[in-house]
């Protein structure tokens, strides 16, 4: 008997220990909602990477001095449902993103919404992180 509870005790570990751990936050613990950010700028590249795709953006600042800020979009899986694919934001893309600042201040936000030159408005956040909004987003 006790040969056999350890033989299932040890197939338990091993099965938990196969399920892949995914790191998830919310939407609190990194961005501030008190922070709305609206960054003009060009596309220079996205990321196509688990738990969230990330935009990488140049925002021309009134010096004319450029900045790049990290803008972080929902689950690549999500937004190939919504119509999405590698080629839809490809570098020197112009666009505006509507978004979220980080709470620590860094050129990184979580983005909700992109405009692009010809108007056309593509929701491009994650549902479900608490995020404002959110009860009015569905996947």
């Amino acid at each position: 008997m006790r040969t056999k509870l350890s033989v299932v005790i040890a197939g338990v570990g091993l099965l938990l220990a196969a399920v892949p751990v995914v790191a998830h936050h919310s939407f609190a613990a990194e961005f501030d909602a008190k922070k709305p950010v609206k960054l003009q700028g060009t596309v220079t590249k996205m990321e196509w990477i688990n738990p969230h795709a990330w935009i990488y953006l140049d925002v021309k600042n009134t010096d004319g001095s450029v900045t790049n800020w990290m803008v972080e979009a929902g689950a690549p899986n999500a937004l190939l449902r919504r119509g999405w694919t590698k080629n839809s934001l490809l570098p020197g893309t112009e666009i505006l993103v509507e978004g979220y600042q980080a709470k620590d201040g860094a050129n990184r936000a979580n983005g909700r919404d992109i405009t692009f030159k010809d108007g056309k408005k593509l929701f491009v956040g994650s549902a479900g992180t608490g995020a404002p909004g959110d009860e009015q987003r569905k996947e």
